[in-house]
């Protein structure tokens, strides 16, 4: 006989306390592991491929571990050199294109420095408050990271964990299925499979929509000659993962930049632009409909919400866990809906005769 409704409500929701208690007092603890459970959900198909072509689940594993070992190699050596240098480039330059953005407005629009003007009195106040929030942003991003120490833990203990994981991810799924209670387990089942369709369609999806994208940006933002096109076709392509955000910071950042850089030019700063405009287009048109689908069901507006309360609940693991979180309370939702829709306090009395 099953437990009464009231009853799984209580156990349920003290399994969600547990979850988030776990997640605010241990979030930099699990970091790794998370990230490691993250890179095995990515790469399962690609070890079940290999399955299906021969190979057993270690020698897949194998495989696939010396590959991304190779193309980390590689990236540090021909790509990591080239964007630190240009992002150290970068922030050593900031001073003089502030310098050189305060002569411009002072040539252009004098009546900004007038100390009794309304739009110095504004400006005076906006850098102050950019200043401020600066340093508190710094501040806090230190003290996330904590020091290097962590940054080195994540680097090594979440490939092992991966690795681990990976290995046993099928013997894992099979015992967590054997673990779910018998009267709930096929509504389980369909729900864990639809939440699976949407991880998939849109984090695999999207993962490969940055990498694209990114590569584009940088690739013809240095064709073009910007001096720091690597850096922002890599801010650009990694925040093209929140929706819109990555096309509207890399699209300010590289004109910006061009502005400086090709005052005059006004070609070269229109080719920056359209760059953007581009990338913006065959994203919309071709790369996400092909990629992501149109039947992931996150809502751009879902998603950034989701990321902003997460990220300022329990910070950068918050961050991490939004995706799945979102696609699994998307999911349930519409379950809960279709189980509304179908229900007699939706159809009413006469539902029996409606057939």
């Amino acid at each position: 006989m099953a437990l009464p409704v009231k009853q799984q409500a209580t156990y349920w929701g003290i399994a969600s306390a547990v979850f988030l208690v776990l997640m605010w007092f241990l979030g930099d603890v699990m970091l790794p592991f998370i990230i490691g459970a993250a890179i095995a959900y990515f790469l399962d198909p690609v070890a079940d491929r290999l399955q299906r072509l021969g190979l057993s689940r270690i020698a897949a594993v194998v495989v696939i571990t010396l590959a991304l070992i190779l193309l980390f190699a590689l990236v540090v050596l021909l790509v990591v050199p080239t964007l630190v240098a240009q992002a150290i480039a970068l922030f050593e330059i900031v001073p003089q294109l502030t310098g050189d953005f305060r002569a411009f407005l002072f040539l252009h629009f004098p009546s900004l420095f007038d100390p009794d003007s309304t739009a110095h009195e504004t400006l005076t106040q906006l850098g102050n408050t950019i200043r401020e929030r600066g340093v508190a942003m710094i501040e806090a991003l230190v003290t996330s990271a904590a020091s290097l120490l962590n940054i080195v833990v994540i680097l090594v203990v979440a490939p092992v964990v991966a690795i681990y994981l990976l290995y046993d991810w099928d013997h894992m799924m099979t015992e967590i299925d054997h673990m779910l209670p018998r009267d709930h387990a096929p509504v389980v089942r369909r729900l864990a499979r639809d939440i699976d369709a949407t991880l998939a369609s849109f984090i695999r999806g999207m993962g490969t929509v940055c990498l694209i994208l990114g590569t584009y940006y940088a690739v013809t933002l240095m064709l073009v000659g910007l001096q720091f096109g690597l850096v922002v076709g890599a801010v650009a392509g990694i925040l093209t993962f929140i929706p819109y955000v990555g096309a509207i910071i890399g699209g300010a950042l590289a004109i910006g930049l061009a502005l400086f850089q090709f005052w005059g030019e006004w070609v070269s700063i229109l080719l920056v632009a359209a760059i953007f405009v581009s990338g913006q287009v065959i994203e919309g048109n071709f790369l996400t409909p092909k990629l992501v689908g149109s039947s992931v069901g996150l809502h751009p507006v879902w998603l950034i919400f989701a990321l902003s309360a997460f990220g300022t609940l329990f910070g950068f693991v918050g961050m991490l866990v939004a995706v799945p979180v979102a696609a699994a309370l998307g999911v349930i939702a519409r379950f809960v809906i279709a189980q509304y829709k179908a229900s007699r306090l939706y159809r009413g009395l006469d539902s029996a005769g409606d057939g």
